[in-house]
Protein backbone atom coordinates (compact mmCIF):
# COMPACT_ATOMS: atom_id res chain seq x y z
CA UNK A 1 0.00 0.00 0.00
CA UNK A 2 2.96 2.41 0.86
CA UNK A 3 4.75 2.03 -2.51
CA UNK A 4 1.16 2.41 -4.12
CA UNK A 5 0.58 5.16 -2.61
CA UNK A 6 3.86 6.62 -3.52
CA UNK A 7 2.93 5.93 -7.31
CA UNK A 8 1.09 9.21 -8.43
CA UNK A 9 2.57 12.03 -9.35
CA UNK A 10 0.58 14.52 -7.02
CA UNK A 11 1.44 12.33 -3.67
CA UNK A 12 4.82 12.20 -4.69
CA UNK A 13 4.60 15.97 -5.30
CA UNK A 14 2.80 16.44 -2.04
CA UNK A 15 4.87 14.65 0.36
CA UNK A 16 7.77 16.49 -0.96
CA UNK A 17 5.64 20.30 0.23
CA UNK A 18 5.27 18.53 4.01
CA UNK A 19 8.73 17.38 4.20
CA UNK A 20 9.87 20.77 2.92
CA UNK A 21 7.55 22.87 5.33
CA UNK A 22 7.98 20.28 7.92
CA UNK A 23 4.22 21.15 8.82
CA UNK A 24 1.43 21.93 6.59
CA UNK A 25 -2.32 23.18 6.26
CA UNK A 26 -3.88 21.27 3.95
CA UNK A 27 -5.08 25.50 2.58
CA UNK A 28 -1.14 25.86 1.57
CA UNK A 29 -1.30 22.86 -0.50
CA UNK A 30 -4.21 24.13 -3.32
CA UNK A 31 -1.68 26.58 -5.04
CA UNK A 32 1.72 24.63 -5.67
CA UNK A 33 -0.13 21.40 -6.59
CA UNK A 34 -3.03 23.41 -8.93
CA UNK A 35 -5.85 20.95 -7.36
CA UNK A 36 -8.96 21.68 -5.62
CA UNK A 37 -9.61 21.05 -1.94
CA UNK A 38 -11.30 17.61 -2.32
CA UNK A 39 -8.24 16.59 -4.27
CA UNK A 40 -5.61 17.55 -1.84
CA UNK A 41 -8.27 15.51 0.55
CA UNK A 42 -8.45 12.40 -1.26
CA UNK A 43 -4.51 12.20 -1.74
CA UNK A 44 -3.82 13.10 1.87
CA UNK A 45 -6.14 10.49 3.42
CA UNK A 46 -3.92 8.19 0.95
CA UNK A 47 -0.93 9.21 2.30
CA UNK A 48 -2.53 8.65 5.80
CA UNK A 49 -3.86 5.61 5.40
CA UNK A 50 -0.49 4.04 4.05
CA UNK A 51 1.36 5.27 7.28
CA UNK A 52 3.06 8.17 5.59
CA UNK A 53 1.54 11.24 7.10
CA UNK A 54 -0.49 12.48 10.12
CA UNK A 55 -2.92 15.20 10.53
CA UNK A 56 -4.02 17.35 12.65
CA UNK A 57 -7.43 19.05 12.37
CA UNK A 58 -6.93 23.12 13.54
CA UNK A 59 -10.33 24.67 13.16
CA UNK A 60 -11.75 23.96 10.09
CA UNK A 61 -8.72 22.41 8.31
CA UNK A 62 -6.35 19.66 8.85
CA UNK A 63 -2.35 20.32 9.32
CA UNK A 64 -0.08 17.49 7.77
CA UNK A 65 3.69 16.17 9.14
CA UNK A 66 5.65 13.21 7.58
CA UNK A 67 5.54 10.10 9.38
CA UNK A 68 9.61 9.93 9.86
CA UNK A 69 9.93 6.08 11.23
CA UNK A 70 7.62 5.21 8.49
CA UNK A 71 10.03 6.89 6.00
CA UNK A 72 12.93 5.12 6.99
CA UNK A 73 11.55 1.55 6.84
CA UNK A 74 10.68 2.55 2.93
CA UNK A 75 14.63 4.05 2.75
CA UNK A 76 15.49 0.46 4.14
CA UNK A 77 13.42 -1.23 2.16
CA UNK A 78 14.95 0.81 -1.31
CA UNK A 79 18.22 0.38 0.06
CA UNK A 80 17.74 -3.17 0.40
CA UNK A 81 16.36 -3.98 -2.73
CA UNK A 82 19.25 -2.03 -4.64
CA UNK A 83 22.58 -3.21 -2.56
Amino acid sequence: SVFAALADPVRLRLLSLVADAGEICSCNLQEPLGKAQPTISHHTKVLADAGLLVGEKRGRWVWWRLVPERLDVIRDAIAVTVS
